[in-house]
């Protein structure tokens, strides 16, 4: 997911955030003074809405998948990902996307509760075609762009990222994770990643931790008790990769 000749000597001007549920999107909007899109970049009818500002030297955008419009609840997961990604490097024509959002650790590969991790490759545990060369083109194991100043920079962790369209975990699901050699799972990054690297845009992940997968608690009770509180902490970290960004080329990330 390099970015083109021309851009790569450019500074960064414009980021799309993508970003899942609203409860973890409205901490970053309110933080950089965003504005929600009064006339749609997007197609008539679909839910998906655009927060969009200037901050410092960037334009930043913010697309959240929006409400389910038959059960308005956050328009989670693969497929709605997938879609608000392609839409908005149509629309918008970003220099990078990050994918921004929580995730289940597990405690076995060193996770804990409210960790933000940077996401060096990802992959999907839920996409399993036992045929030879399908296998690997059902895993779309990628890497994310690589940004060795800012891991330092910031001092965040790294690891690698597993998706899948189910909060909860097989056991087929878990072989999968494993063989990804995953610290985290979540519904939505190797999604973005394989539209991402369609296009040709560069693309960094960044994952709070909100539940352990391989904990005592139930994922889903553990999820919600800890969303606000770890989606904090994903707004620190999020804000901290925006202001190392702002001014510099790819090289310098």
């Amino acid at each position: 997911m390099a970015p083109c000749g021309e851009k790569s000597q450019e500074a960064i001007s414009s980021v799309v955030i993508i970003i899942a549920m609203q409860t973890e999107a409205m901490p970053l909007v309110n933080k950089f003074e965003l504005k929600e899109d009064q006339d749609s970049v997007f197609p008539e009818g679909v839910p998906w809405v655009r927060y969009h500002g200037t901050y410092k030297d960037l334009h930043l955008n913010i697309i959240w998948p929006g409400k389910d419009t038959s059960l308005e609840v956050d328009s989670v997961g693969t497929i709605s990902a997938s879609l608000v990604t392609y839409a908005s490097i149509q629309a918008l024509k970003p220099d990078l996307i990050i994918n921004a959002g929580t995730a289940g650790g597990f405690k076995a590969k060193g996770a804990s509760i409210g960790d933000v991790f940077l996401i060096s490759d990802v992959a999907f545990h839920d996409r399993r075609i036992p045929i030879p060369v399908f296998d690997l083109y059902g895993v779309g194991q990628r890497q994310a762009f690589s940004t060795p100043n800012l891991l330092r920079g910031l001092n965040l962790k790294v690891c690698k990222l597993s998706t899948g369209d189910s909060l909860d975990m097989s056991s087929q699901d878990e072989t999968s994770i494993t063989a990804n050699d995953a610290t985290i799972k979540d519904m939505e990054g190797a999604a973005v990643a394989y539209v991402a690297d369609l296009f040709k845009v560069p693309a960094i992940f960044v994952k709070a931790v909100t539940d352990l997968v391989d904990g005592d608690k139930p994922t889903a009770e553990e999820f919600m008790q800890n969303l606000v509180a770890v989606t904090a902490a994903l707004e620190q970290s999020v804000s901290q990769v925006i202001d190392f960004i702002n001014g510099k080329r790819f090289s310098e990330l």
